[in-house]
């Protein structure tokens, strides 16, 4: 496994946590499903893949209704998502 694709791992890892937490609205869960199934979708560019689930994520990491915890749980799975598309 290649070290873009450990990232890719590690941030679907995130948004499963994310999605499954009931303190969550739920269009903020059902976006980080989202973000989780485009990284986890076989073949396919691993810049692709992050550059897919950076959009979803920035549509909804200024919602304010999302929990503080969340946010920068999100900003963390960002910025980790940047490096693969650098």
């Amino acid at each position: 496994m290649t070290s873009q694709e450990e990232k890719l791992q590690q941030v679907a890892e995130v948004m499963d946590r994310i999605s499954e937490d009931t303190s969550v609205p739920r269009n903020i869960r059902r976006a980080a499903r989202e973000a989780k199934e485009s990284l986890l979708e076989e073949g396919g560019d691993p810049v692709v893949k992050a550059s897919s689930a950076i959009s979803i994520l920035d549509e909804i990491s200024n919602d304010p209704n999302m929990p503080v915890h969340t946010r920068t749980t999100i900003w963390d799975a960002l910025s980790i998502l940047e490096t693969i598309k650098e």
